[in-house]
């Protein structure tokens, strides 16, 4: 199983932290599903597990999760690289697979968060296309708007720097960076927790401030380096939903990583059924949202600073 729902117990914990009544969601969920169908610039949305997973994320504040769903199809618009061509039988995706782990873990830590580890292969091998590893991120990220049946309390992220190089770095302009973490911070339900960073170098320092100004306050705050090994992270993140690479017993990384690709084939069709789940900007009411509203890059490039 590629995500571990969570137990009962954990649910009434995870309830009570997404601000989840049993007795009012599903007229929330109505809510949503009427205000979506009287909007004319968004496609015919009718998917009520990810509806639910949006007011999840967003803990069931109306109008914040109005403002995600229109974001998150916006999205799907202004940055086609990202959601367009999602087969991962793709001989470009394939060879991003090969050298890169991004899964999900199956497991849940004691609050009932998800945790999803971030690690290169092979140092010496560099893919031009970023935006393609970006998807694929993204592609799992829509695989979880459905899959989290019940919703978690948020996800921690590990980052492994150990195969980190300037060659690396390089490849992420500011441009593409940008994009991503918008999208990110501002189209997906997601409550970020905690990033974790281990197996850290001298570039990890560059790399953190390269992202900051891209970044929401509140997510700076909550990045984590451990520069001595994993023990400080197992405060965080249990040993036993942690693959063996990180001292933990939850199997190999490389496991967990093969099941979320066949995971990600599975879902080949619906990734195309999916390119045209977008906004009309033609139809918006009032001005259509353009490029320069969406990423505003010229004044990002300002204040970006790298020591």
């Amino acid at each position: 199983m590629t995500l571990i729902q969570p137990s009962p117990e954990m649910q009434l914990h995870i309830r009570g932290e997404l601000n989840e009544d049993e007795d009012t969601r599903d007229s929330d969920l109505e809510h949503i599903k009427d205000w979506l169908s009287k909007q004319p610039h968004l496609p015919h949305f009718d998917d009520d597990g990810r509806i639910m997973t949006f007011l999840r994320g967003c803990k069931f504040s109306l109008e914040k999760t109005k403002r995600k769903l229109d974001m998150y199809f916006t999205m799907r618009a202004a940055i086609p690289e990202f959601f367009t061509n999602r087969d991962v039988n793709r001989p470009e995706l394939q060879e991003i697979l090969k050298i890169v782990r991004i899964p999900p873990l199956p497991g849940l830590t004691l609050e009932g968060r998800r945790v999803i580890v971030m690690q290169a292969a092979n140092k010496d091998v560099l893919h031009p296309n970023v935006a393609d590893g970006m998807k694929l991120v993204l592609m799992i990220g829509d695989i979880r708007l459905r899959e989290e049946v019940t919703g978690v309390a948020g996800d921690v992220y590990i980052l492994d720097a150990s195969v980190a190089t300037p060659a690396h770095f390089a490849k992420f302009t500011p441009t593409i960076v940008k994009k991503f973490l918008v999208c990110v911070q501002e189209a997906y339900p997601v409550k970020l927790k905690e990033v974790h960073v281990v197996n850290v170098s001298p570039l990890v320092d560059t790399i953190i401030n390269f992202a900051k100004p891209f970044l929401k306050e509140k997510i700076r705050k909550r990045i984590f380096v451990h520069p001595d090994g994993y023990e400080s992270l197992y405060q965080y993140v249990p040993k036993d939903i942690l693959p063996e690479e990180y001292g933990g017993y939850a199997g190999p990384l490389d496991a967990i990583h093969e099941k979320w690709v066949k995971k990600m084939e599975e879902y080949t069709d619906w990734f195309k059924e999916q390119e045209d789940i977008k906004t009309d900007e033609s139809r918006r009411p009032g001005k259509p949202k353009n490029y320069d509203d969406l990423f505003g890059l010229e004044g990002s490039f300002k204040q970006l600073v790298i020591d």
